[in-house]
């Protein structure tokens, strides 16, 4: 089942898990980091690295992936070379690795019972954990911006973290969705909240005070946002992927939409093209969005 991916520089990165049933437990189920070439994006080609857990989450810095590997903790992957992607470190959060993202020397990882983890990467073969935020619920995914962490929280909705001193992270503000926060991005003064009842838009300008400015209720479970330019791209599980233009936060409008085969957990963007983690057994699916009115699937 795939549930995230990142994508850089032609490459898309997938995370997610495999069950092989002809092995016992516990063995027959571990995690998977997908590397996809999409150059060609009708001819996408790939390889895969195991990972020991259940990769949830993936981010990409410097020619490392760091992946949130559910029970598996935070694994550092080398992948300079594409084709033969190493471990190289790892990070045991005292939870489910849930997201992850990076920024400088630091990986911020989404831990659903360990909340906001703060792990200074700068020696990659011995990460160590500096500081970290018990969110009051099921950590799921996160974003960084400048002194801030945006953490989607499954029960408590969007919560704001100064991460300024790593060692010491501290609440600054929070917003409760009424729905179950699966992920947020942030793009300018909005963060985008992918919250199972829909896409809602809250204004960060004072972190102290964050607003919803607007909402798209989309017609399925939204699991997954990405952000560029004035468009959201949402993964809407049953729903596949869903465009909304976000020119105007405060009347977001579904302009176009793709149903994938499958259910779609993840979505990312680069250039003119959505990739969707499309969970069980559908893979990932590339969509053309040059025009967001008209999406259309290229590759898979």
């Amino acid at each position: 089942s795939l549930h995230d991916v990142y994508v850089s520089s032609n490459t898309a990165y997938v995370a997610g898990d495999v069950s092989a049933w002809d092995e016992p437990p516990p063995s027959n189920t571990c995690g998977e980091l997908v590397i996809v070439d999409v150059s060609d994006p009708a001819h996408p080609t790939e390889v895969t690295y195991r990972t020991p857990g259940q990769a949830y989450g993936v981010a990409v810095a410097g020619g490392y992936a760091y992946v949130a590997d559910g029970d598996g903790g935070l694994r550092i992957v080398d992948v300079s070379d594409l084709t033969a992607p190493a471990e190289v470190g790892f990070y045991d959060t005292p939870g489910s690795a849930r997201g992850v993202a990076v920024a400088g020397d630091y990986a911020y990882a989404a831990d659903a019972w360990g909340g906001l983890r703060i792990v200074d990467v700068s020696d990659l073969t011995t990460p160590a954990g500096v500081g970290f935020y018990d969110t009051p619920g099921e950590a799921k995914s996160v974003a960084v911006a400048a002194d801030y962490a945006y953490v989607a929280v499954e029960y408590s909705g969007l919560h704001i973290v100064d991460v300024s001193d790593p060692a010491h992270p501290a609440e600054v503000g929070f917003y409760d969705t009424p729905g179950y926060a699966q992920d947020v991005a942030v793009q300018g003064e909005y963060a985008y909240v992918a919250d199972w009842r829909g896409l809602r838009i809250v204004d960060v300008s004072d972190p102290a005070h964050p607003t919803e400015v607007g909402f798209y209720d989309t017609p399925g479970s939204a699991s997954d946002v990405a952000v560029a330019g004035d468009y959201a791209y949402v993964a809407d599980y049953r729903d596949g992927l869903r465009i909304v233009d976000v020119s105007d936060p405060a009347h977001p409008t579904e302009v176009g939409f793709y149903d994938t085969p499958g259910r779609a957990w993840g979505v990312a963007v680069a250039g003119d093209y959505a990739y969707v983690a499309d969970g069980w057994d559908s893979g990932l699916r590339i969509v053309d969005v040059s025009d967001p009115a008209h999406p259309t699937e290229v590759g898979f």
